[in-house]
């Protein structure tokens, strides 16, 4: 009998039963994070001060909740990183099942935002509450990314809570291996939302190269 159970307690030891998923040591698995950016103008530079200055005077009655995370944070990065023109399309509150091989179970969830062009998922982004740490999703976000039908390319993600940005890499093939960023976080004195937007643009840019 397969058992269903919900991606939110699904555990990296889990993932690493069923996929064999492994935390890649190489530092060159996942450089499209820390490579060099397109430096961004100062309309960029403009709009994502305000979306922080307009996180800071929310979080004066925190919590602030995944709805209001996607409306002030989410919706100008994924605008400004070029998200909702072609070849890009966006879905919400996607439905993904995730079967574990040899294991007789299904992990079922809801990806927040999901990113997609030619059928191939590019993001995962899973918007938490502000008072949520954003690692306690980590596994959760590859569960998603691991589904990925397109298993010779690897599945970018971005786990968000509104105050901080992580950001993940999944490969199925040759290996199952995963890698993440360091934190970003609106809580330190420069504007972290600049570095977000770059690699939102580095990451889409790496996803519709030929390869």
């Amino acid at each position: 009998m397969v058992q269903a159970i919900p991606a939110t307690v699904v555990t990296l030891r889990k993932l690493k039963q069923a996929f064999g998923l492994q935390q890649a040591q190489d530092p060159n698995f996942f450089p499209e994070w820390f490579k060099a950016y397109a430096a961004l103008n100062n309309a960029e530079q403009l709009l994502l001060d305000r979306v922080k200055a307009n996180f800071t005077e929310l979080m004066e009655d925190p919590p602030m909740l995944e709805n209001s995370v996607k409306m002030v944070v989410l919706a100008p990065l994924l605008d400004l990183a070029g998200f909702y023109h072609k070849p890009f399309r966006i879905e919400t509150e996607t439905s993904v099942d995730v079967e574990l091989e040899d294991e007789g179970l299904v992990i079922r969830g809801r990806i927040d935002v999901l990113v997609l062009q030619s059928r191939l998922w590019l993001l995962v982004i899973e918007s938490k509450r502000s008072d949520f740490a954003v690692t306690r999703a980590i596994p959760q976000a590859l569960a998603y990314m691991v589904s990925n039908p397109e298993t010779s390319q690897p599945t970018f993600g971005m786990i968000a809570n509104g105050n901080e940005f992580l950001f993940l890499k999944a490969t199925r093939q040759p290996t199952a291996q995963y890698a993440n960023s360091r934190l970003f976080s609106l809580i330190n004195p420069s504007n972290e939302l600049y570095s977000v937007l770059q690699i939102l643009k580095q990451l889409g840019g790496e996803t519709i190269a030929p390869r």
